[in-house]
């Protein structure tokens, strides 16, 4: 592990050791020279490959000829920020244990260790590379679609961006609001060198799995959302049996009225708009009509889900998902107005229906007056029966 170079006489050592700490000796003629190693040695936890949320631990130990002197450390982010480690040492101040925080993915990059002694005088550099495999995307997020929309989930890896050469798996899973059931969609992995490979697993939602898409990005397609595909879709990686995971709900919203079909004149319609969860206290449903004054818009209240509006007359409608004053999305009904001939028969269904309900009335009147008197006839008939049979007599001939 060692040469001496012929022309200047230094001595290389290469994959220094903890052992290999010491006093050098150089002697040439009545000449001697000594030179006192100092050997560091810096691990990280895991290899320096992390998941989000897990803490690393970095061992500092050192090595000389003379007394271990006691050792001021500094450690820089791959921000160059300084960091408070919670630091313990033994006794020999051999070794040093640097325990951090929970990571990030954007915490991924080269980290510096400092390391000062006054006595004997060190300033020494240790580099390492700390690589957290997760998401570029938050932790959870929300989505908003409409009916019959086209929506596409991503989530976006960083294994390229911090050049992970190691193999891993994941899937993605959907959870449903209202049964709470869960469905797994597909499964992927990617390989040491980079490759994705994706399989599709259920058959209970309808979805494509993009050809073209970013690299690093795994994809959901709805090509014609329904209210029953919201719910939470969670990407999970696994590595060394490890986990981390990245959820997106999905809200869908619909309009509906009552009755269906165009309004007739002097008739009225309740229009419904509804998402398929609640919303958060920054957001609410407004309908409100185009071309309307205020009076033509009603807001739903702080955690409801559903907002109704009676409409009297015709024109066009617009249910708006709003967050923080910014309309997400939004959906349109337009009210029409009904033929002339279909007011005419509901009007010649009303008056005939309340004519035919008129005559059944009477009909039922007169039946029930008839049924009375016939019982009031019968009870007399029996009672002058009853008379004639209490007083007739017998008159034999002689």
């Amino acid at each position: 592990r060692s040469e001496i170079d012929p022309n200047s006489k230094h001595l290389r050592v290469w994959d220094l050791g903890l052992s290999d700490a010491g006093i050098y000796t150089c002697e040439y003629g009545s000449h001697t020279v000594r030179i006192f190693l100092h050997v560091f040695k810096l691990t990280i936890s895991l290899g320096g490959h992390f998941l989000p949320n897990e803490v690393p631990e970095l061992t500092l130990m050192q090595n000389s000829s003379h007394p271990l002197p006691n050792l001021s450390i500094t450690l820089f982010n791959n921000n160059n920020n300084v960091l408070r480690p919670k630091i313990s040492r033994d006794e020999t101040h051999q070794r040093y244990r640097l325990e951090l925080k929970q990571l990030v993915a954007t915490d991924s990059g080269t980290w510096l260790c400092h390391v000062h002694s006054d006595s004997p005088l060190i300033n020494q550099n240790i580099s390492f590379d700390v690589k957290v495999l997760g998401f570029q995307n938050p932790d959870s997020e929300r989505k908003y679609a409409t009916v019959d929309s086209t929506v596409t989930l991503s989530w976006h890896l960083n294994f390229q961006k911090i050049k992970w050469k190691e193999g891993f798996t994941g899937q993605v899973n959907l959870e449903q609001q209202k049964t709470a059931a869960t469905h797994a969609l597909l499964d992927f992995n990617v390989t040491a060198q980079g490759q994705p490979h994706e399989t599709k697993k259920s058959s209970h939602l309808q979805f494509e799995i993009p050809e073209s898409k970013p690299k690093s990005t795994i994809e959901v397609k709805l090509p014609k959302v329904h209210f029953n595909h919201s719910g939470k879709y969670q990407c999970q990686l696994a590595y060394n049996r490890r986990y981390t995971e990245s959820k997106i709900e999905l809200v869908v919203m619909k309009v509906s009225a009552i009755p269906v079909g165009p309004l007739p004149r002097g008739a009225e319609m309740t229009l419904i708009c509804q998402v398929s969860s609640s919303l958060p206290s920054n957001a609410h449903l407004r309908w409100e009509r185009v071309n309307g004054t205020q009076m033509d818009v009603k807001n739903s209240k702080e955690g409801e889900k559903k907002v109704e509006v009676n409409v009297s007359s015709v024109g066009l409608w617009n249910c708006h998902l709003i967050e923080d004053n910014d309309s997400k999305i939004s959906l349109n009904y337009f009210v029409e107005e009904a033929p002339a001939w279909i007011s005419y028969v509901i009007t010649g269904t009303i008056i005939g229906g309340s004519v035919l309900v008129f005559g059944l009335a009477c009909l039922c009147i007169i039946s029930g007056i008839s049924w009375q008197r016939r019982r009031q006839r019968a009870k007399r008939m029996a009672r002058a029966r009853e008379y004639l049979l209490e007083n007739k007599t017998c008159q034999c001939q002689q």
